[in-house]
């Protein structure tokens, strides 16, 4: 079997803290693509089974290593790549991991109001996380290099907001 490999491919790193939508909205930008990988950064965080589990930041630094992996595999395949996790400072570290590839690099960071946090956190009975998300939301609002990629979530449907990081160029970062 052969596949025609694209000439440019994408990324869409979808960030913003617990509760904004970041699942939801890379769900619907995964399903609005003709064909693409959905990588859920959580789920290589949380691999873990057993009695113990590394620290903190040795899993986040490992689940950073197998999301700039497994990225660049679809990559190479030829399929664009739509990425649901929390940014914090790992952005040029993921920059500089693609860059010797032909892609395009989409850069997201959603947030809400904080009463609007607080509220989905509640419905979806994460009440413990309310305190982390509005530390992310705030740690990630304040950040100079998010402010040109900053989505407002509130009032809007995850389909416009996927048709939003389709169409507005100021969320490309071209690697190129």
């Amino acid at each position: 079997m052969h596949f025609t490999k694209k000439s440019v491919t994408a990324v869409y790193l979808i960030s913003g803290p617990l509760g904004v939508g970041k699942s939801t909205v890379s769900k619907t930008l995964a399903n609005a693509m003709h064909q693409c990988a959905l990588i859920e950064g959580d789920l290589l965080l949380h691999v873990y089974r057993g009695g113990t589990e590394p620290p903190w930041e040795e899993r986040l630094r490992l689940a950073w290593l197998n999301i700039a992996a497994v990225t660049r595999n679809f990559l190479l395949d030829g399929l664009d790549v739509v990425i649901d996790f929390v940014v914090e400072d790992e952005l040029q570290w993921f920059f500089d991991q693609l860059s010797d590839l032909e892609t395009t690099l989409h850069y997201v960071v959603l947030y809400a109001e904080a009463n609007t946090l607080t509220a989905r956190l509640h419905q979806r009975g994460d009440a413990q996380y309310i305190h982390r998300s509005l530390f992310l939301r705030n740690k990630l609002m304040a950040s100079p290099t998010n402010e040109p990629f900053l989505l407002d979530t509130d009032n809007k449907q995850p389909v416009e907001l996927a048709e939003e990081i389709i169409n507005n160029s100021r969320f490309r970062i071209d690697l190129k």
